[in-house]
Protein backbone atom coordinates (compact mmCIF):
# COMPACT_ATOMS: atom_id res chain seq x y z
CA UNK A 1 0.00 0.00 0.00
CA UNK A 2 1.21 3.41 -0.87
CA UNK A 3 1.39 6.21 1.62
CA UNK A 4 1.57 10.00 1.28
CA UNK A 5 2.76 11.68 3.76
CA UNK A 6 3.62 15.48 4.11
CA UNK A 7 6.27 17.82 5.78
CA UNK A 8 5.81 20.64 8.77
CA UNK A 9 7.10 23.39 9.46
CA UNK A 10 11.14 23.80 8.51
CA UNK A 11 11.11 22.59 5.47
CA UNK A 12 10.81 25.52 3.60
CA UNK A 13 13.73 27.07 1.27
CA UNK A 14 13.92 30.37 -1.49
CA UNK A 15 12.52 29.44 -4.98
CA UNK A 16 9.78 26.40 -3.51
CA UNK A 17 7.54 25.86 -5.86
CA UNK A 18 8.71 27.98 -8.50
CA UNK A 19 9.00 25.30 -11.17
CA UNK A 20 5.77 24.42 -10.29
CA UNK A 21 4.40 28.07 -11.35
CA UNK A 22 6.50 28.52 -14.35
CA UNK A 23 5.54 24.96 -16.07
CA UNK A 24 2.22 24.03 -15.07
CA UNK A 25 -0.98 26.35 -15.89
CA UNK A 26 -2.94 24.24 -12.74
CA UNK A 27 -0.22 25.06 -10.54
CA UNK A 28 -0.36 28.84 -11.11
CA UNK A 29 -3.83 28.82 -10.88
CA UNK A 30 -3.77 27.57 -7.43
CA UNK A 31 -0.78 30.24 -6.55
CA UNK A 32 -2.02 33.05 -7.81
CA UNK A 33 -5.50 32.25 -5.86
CA UNK A 34 -3.35 31.55 -2.81
CA UNK A 35 -2.03 35.70 -3.01
CA UNK A 36 -5.58 36.29 -3.37
CA UNK A 37 -7.15 34.34 -0.08
CA UNK A 38 -3.46 35.45 1.93
CA UNK A 39 -4.10 38.90 0.56
CA UNK A 40 0.11 39.65 -0.13
CA UNK A 41 1.97 38.00 -2.88
CA UNK A 42 3.30 34.88 -1.44
CA UNK A 43 4.76 33.44 -4.52
CA UNK A 44 7.23 36.73 -4.78
CA UNK A 45 8.57 35.54 -1.13
CA UNK A 46 8.61 31.93 -1.82
CA UNK A 47 10.23 32.07 -5.02
CA UNK A 48 12.64 35.04 -4.65
CA UNK A 49 12.60 35.81 -0.42
CA UNK A 50 15.81 35.71 1.60
CA UNK A 51 15.63 32.80 4.09
CA UNK A 52 14.87 35.42 7.04
CA UNK A 53 11.81 36.49 4.97
CA UNK A 54 10.52 33.10 4.86
CA UNK A 55 10.54 32.25 8.20
CA UNK A 56 7.92 34.84 9.25
CA UNK A 57 5.20 33.01 10.99
CA UNK A 58 2.65 34.11 8.23
CA UNK A 59 4.74 33.22 5.41
CA UNK A 60 6.10 29.77 6.55
CA UNK A 61 3.16 27.63 7.76
CA UNK A 62 1.03 29.03 4.37
CA UNK A 63 4.27 28.42 2.27
CA UNK A 64 4.96 24.91 3.08
CA UNK A 65 1.06 24.15 2.97
CA UNK A 66 1.23 25.35 -0.65
CA UNK A 67 4.26 23.37 -1.98
CA UNK A 68 3.02 20.37 -0.34
CA UNK A 69 -0.63 20.72 -1.96
CA UNK A 70 0.22 21.85 -5.12
CA UNK A 71 2.76 18.80 -5.45
CA UNK A 72 0.14 16.33 -4.97
CA UNK A 73 -2.95 18.41 -6.98
CA UNK A 74 -0.44 18.55 -9.89
CA UNK A 75 -0.01 14.72 -9.86
CA UNK A 76 -3.86 14.12 -11.11
CA UNK A 77 -3.92 10.37 -11.40
CA UNK A 78 -0.39 9.74 -10.36
CA UNK A 79 -1.59 10.81 -6.51
CA UNK A 80 -2.72 6.76 -5.71
CA UNK A 81 -2.50 7.17 -2.00
CA UNK A 82 -4.14 4.53 0.02
CA UNK A 83 -3.39 6.68 3.11
CA UNK A 84 -1.89 10.00 4.36
CA UNK A 85 -0.14 11.52 6.62
CA UNK A 86 1.20 15.03 7.68
CA UNK A 87 4.00 16.07 10.26
CA UNK A 88 1.95 18.97 12.57
CA UNK A 89 1.65 21.75 9.85
CA UNK A 90 1.81 18.78 7.36
CA UNK A 91 -1.81 17.47 8.62
CA UNK A 92 -3.54 20.17 7.12
CA UNK A 93 -1.90 19.10 3.42
CA UNK A 94 -2.83 15.60 4.30
CA UNK A 95 -6.15 16.73 4.77
CA UNK A 96 -6.55 18.47 1.76
CA UNK A 97 -4.96 16.20 -0.17
CA UNK A 98 -7.24 13.53 0.97
CA UNK A 99 -10.53 15.07 0.24
CA UNK A 100 -11.23 16.04 3.70
CA UNK A 101 -10.76 19.84 3.12
CA UNK A 102 -11.16 22.23 0.30
CA UNK A 103 -7.60 23.94 -1.14
CA UNK A 104 -9.17 27.42 0.05
CA UNK A 105 -10.28 26.14 3.71
CA UNK A 106 -6.84 24.58 3.89
CA UNK A 107 -5.09 27.82 3.41
CA UNK A 108 -7.53 30.20 5.32
CA UNK A 109 -6.94 27.52 8.56
CA UNK A 110 -3.49 27.03 7.95
CA UNK A 111 -2.95 31.24 7.74
CA UNK A 112 -5.32 31.66 10.76
CA UNK A 113 -3.14 28.90 12.88
CA UNK A 114 -0.22 30.41 11.61
CA UNK A 115 -1.11 33.92 13.51
CA UNK A 116 -2.72 32.13 16.36
CA UNK A 117 0.48 30.80 17.05
CA UNK A 118 2.71 33.76 16.36
CA UNK A 119 0.75 35.63 19.29
CA UNK A 120 1.04 32.60 21.34
CA UNK A 121 4.43 32.57 20.91
CA UNK A 122 4.31 36.78 21.91
CA UNK A 123 2.71 36.07 25.17
CA UNK A 124 4.93 33.71 26.78
CA UNK A 125 8.93 33.65 26.22
CA UNK A 126 9.43 29.44 25.06
CA UNK A 127 11.46 27.61 23.08
CA UNK A 128 11.67 23.85 21.63
CA UNK A 129 15.03 21.80 21.72
CA UNK A 130 15.61 18.53 19.89
CA UNK A 131 17.24 15.38 22.13
CA UNK A 132 19.37 13.01 20.65
CA UNK A 133 19.88 10.00 21.43
CA UNK A 134 17.77 8.67 24.37
CA UNK A 135 14.83 6.45 24.75
CA UNK A 136 11.23 8.50 24.80
CA UNK A 137 11.12 7.05 28.76
CA UNK A 138 13.98 8.63 29.72
CA UNK A 139 12.93 11.94 28.16
CA UNK A 140 9.61 11.61 29.42
CA UNK A 141 10.94 10.92 32.96
CA UNK A 142 13.03 13.88 33.08
CA UNK A 143 10.66 16.29 31.94
CA UNK A 144 8.25 15.49 34.39
CA UNK A 145 10.84 15.98 36.78
CA UNK A 146 11.74 19.33 36.04
CA UNK A 147 8.56 21.07 35.24
CA UNK A 148 6.80 22.99 38.31
CA UNK A 149 3.98 24.95 37.92
CA UNK A 150 4.42 28.21 35.85
CA UNK A 151 7.53 26.52 34.23
CA UNK A 152 6.79 23.61 32.12
CA UNK A 153 8.48 21.41 29.77
CA UNK A 154 7.21 18.52 27.50
CA UNK A 155 7.66 16.00 24.81
CA UNK A 156 6.54 17.78 21.99
CA UNK A 157 7.58 15.53 18.35
CA UNK A 158 8.17 12.03 18.63
CA UNK A 159 10.22 12.29 15.25
CA UNK A 160 11.61 9.07 15.35
CA UNK A 161 13.63 6.77 17.23
CA UNK A 162 16.35 8.14 19.39
CA UNK A 163 14.94 11.82 18.35
CA UNK A 164 12.77 13.59 20.29
CA UNK A 165 11.88 17.28 20.46
CA UNK A 166 10.58 19.01 23.67
CA UNK A 167 8.73 22.28 23.79
CA UNK A 168 8.10 24.75 27.11
CA UNK A 169 9.69 27.71 28.94
CA UNK A 170 13.28 28.89 28.24
CA UNK A 171 14.38 28.05 31.95
CA UNK A 172 12.49 24.28 31.93
CA UNK A 173 14.07 23.44 28.34
CA UNK A 174 17.21 24.83 29.52
CA UNK A 175 17.13 22.82 32.49
CA UNK A 176 15.69 19.87 30.79
CA UNK A 177 18.39 20.27 28.31
CA UNK A 178 21.53 19.98 31.19
CA UNK A 179 19.58 16.67 32.97
CA UNK A 180 19.33 15.16 29.24
CA UNK A 181 23.39 15.83 29.02
CA UNK A 182 23.85 14.26 32.16
CA UNK A 183 21.90 11.01 31.78
CA UNK A 184 23.95 10.51 28.35
CA UNK A 185 22.20 12.07 25.31
CA UNK A 186 24.34 12.59 22.45
CA UNK A 187 22.84 15.83 21.97
CA UNK A 188 20.64 18.21 23.82
CA UNK A 189 20.22 21.75 21.28
CA UNK A 190 18.11 24.15 21.39
CA UNK A 191 16.32 24.90 18.49
CA UNK A 192 15.77 28.17 16.62
CA UNK A 193 12.26 28.46 17.47
CA UNK A 194 9.87 31.59 18.81
CA UNK A 195 7.51 29.65 20.58
CA UNK A 196 6.50 25.86 22.60
CA UNK A 197 4.40 24.50 19.86
CA UNK A 198 2.67 21.16 20.75
CA UNK A 199 2.63 22.12 24.53
CA UNK A 200 0.54 23.50 26.70
CA UNK A 201 1.81 26.85 26.09
CA UNK A 202 -0.23 26.84 23.06
CA UNK A 203 -3.57 26.76 24.46
CA UNK A 204 -4.96 30.84 23.44
CA UNK A 205 -3.93 29.73 20.05
CA UNK A 206 -5.65 26.60 20.40
CA UNK A 207 -9.02 28.57 21.57
CA UNK A 208 -8.71 31.01 18.40
CA UNK A 209 -8.23 27.79 16.49
CA UNK A 210 -10.89 26.14 17.60
CA UNK A 211 -13.27 28.37 16.76
CA UNK A 212 -12.12 28.83 13.05
CA UNK A 213 -11.71 24.68 12.82
CA UNK A 214 -15.56 24.41 13.83
CA UNK A 215 -17.29 27.06 11.43
CA UNK A 216 -15.32 25.55 8.71
CA UNK A 217 -16.64 22.64 6.40
CA UNK A 218 -14.98 19.16 6.64
CA UNK A 219 -15.87 16.24 4.61
CA UNK A 220 -15.01 12.33 5.22
CA UNK A 221 -11.99 11.87 3.08
CA UNK A 222 -11.42 9.23 0.30
CA UNK A 223 -8.99 7.84 2.10
CA UNK A 224 -7.94 7.47 5.84
CA UNK A 225 -6.21 10.19 7.21
CA UNK A 226 -3.43 9.28 10.17
CA UNK A 227 -3.77 12.04 12.64
CA UNK A 228 -0.61 13.37 14.99
CA UNK A 229 -2.50 13.14 17.96
CA UNK A 230 -2.92 9.40 18.70
CA UNK A 231 -1.03 8.06 15.63
CA UNK A 232 -4.35 6.33 14.26
CA UNK A 233 -6.11 6.08 10.98
CA UNK A 234 -9.26 8.30 10.89
CA UNK A 235 -12.06 8.55 8.48
CA UNK A 236 -15.01 10.72 10.47
CA UNK A 237 -14.93 14.26 9.62
CA UNK A 238 -15.48 14.48 13.32
CA UNK A 239 -13.41 12.87 14.51
CA UNK A 240 -10.81 14.65 12.54
CA UNK A 241 -11.96 18.67 13.21
CA UNK A 242 -11.69 17.24 17.32
CA UNK A 243 -7.96 15.71 16.51
CA UNK A 244 -6.95 18.76 14.31
CA UNK A 245 -8.14 21.18 17.40
CA UNK A 246 -6.38 18.92 20.38
CA UNK A 247 -3.02 18.69 17.62
CA UNK A 248 -1.64 22.18 19.04
CA UNK A 249 -1.11 21.44 22.61
CA UNK A 250 -0.48 17.72 21.90
CA UNK A 251 2.53 16.55 20.88
CA UNK A 252 3.36 14.63 17.43
CA UNK A 253 2.89 11.28 17.58
CA UNK A 254 5.06 10.71 14.01
CA UNK A 255 6.94 7.08 15.00
CA UNK A 256 3.99 5.83 16.39
CA UNK A 257 1.87 6.96 13.48
CA UNK A 258 4.33 5.66 10.76
CA UNK A 259 4.48 2.61 12.83
CA UNK A 260 0.66 2.11 12.54
CA UNK A 261 0.77 2.92 8.87
CA UNK A 262 3.57 -0.15 8.32
CA UNK A 263 1.23 -2.18 10.55
CA UNK A 264 -2.02 -1.40 8.19
CA UNK A 265 0.02 -2.26 5.61
CA UNK A 266 1.85 0.94 4.01
CA UNK A 267 5.03 -0.63 2.07
CA UNK A 268 5.34 2.40 -0.30
CA UNK A 269 6.17 6.18 1.33
CA UNK A 270 5.96 9.06 -0.21
CA UNK A 271 7.16 12.68 0.45
CA UNK A 272 5.13 15.08 -1.19
CA UNK A 273 6.66 18.77 -0.39
CA UNK A 274 9.95 20.76 0.41
CA UNK A 275 13.03 18.66 1.89
CA UNK A 276 13.34 15.75 2.70
CA UNK A 277 13.06 15.08 6.69
CA UNK A 278 10.40 12.87 6.51
CA UNK A 279 12.16 10.49 4.49
CA UNK A 280 15.08 10.45 6.63
CA UNK A 281 12.67 9.81 10.22
CA UNK A 282 11.06 7.11 8.38
CA UNK A 283 13.98 5.36 7.44
CA UNK A 284 15.05 5.57 11.03
CA UNK A 285 11.24 4.30 11.97
CA UNK A 286 11.59 1.15 9.39
CA UNK A 287 15.24 0.46 10.49
CA UNK A 288 15.18 -3.36 9.68
CA UNK A 289 11.87 -4.21 7.76
CA UNK A 290 12.21 -5.30 4.86
CA UNK A 291 10.20 -4.36 1.65
CA UNK A 292 9.60 -0.46 2.65
CA UNK A 293 10.80 1.94 -0.17
CA UNK A 294 10.76 5.84 0.69
CA UNK A 295 10.52 8.70 -2.22
CA UNK A 296 10.31 11.67 -2.43
CA UNK A 297 8.28 14.73 -4.81
CA UNK A 298 9.93 18.02 -4.40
Amino acid sequence: MKAFVFPGQGAQFTGMGKDLYDNNPKAKELFDKANEILGFEITKIMFEGTAEELKQTKVTQPAVFLHSVISAICLGDQFDAEMTAGHSLGEFSALVAAGALSFEDGLKLVSKRAMAMQKACEAAPSTMAAIIGLSDDVIEKACTEVSSEGNIVVPANYNCPGQLVISGNIDAVNAACEKMKEAGAKRALVLPVGGAFHSPLMQPAKDELQAAIEATEFQNPRIPVYQNVDAKAHTDAAEIKQNLIAQLTAPVKWTYEVKQMMNDGATDFVECGPGKALQGMILKIAKGIEGITISGIN
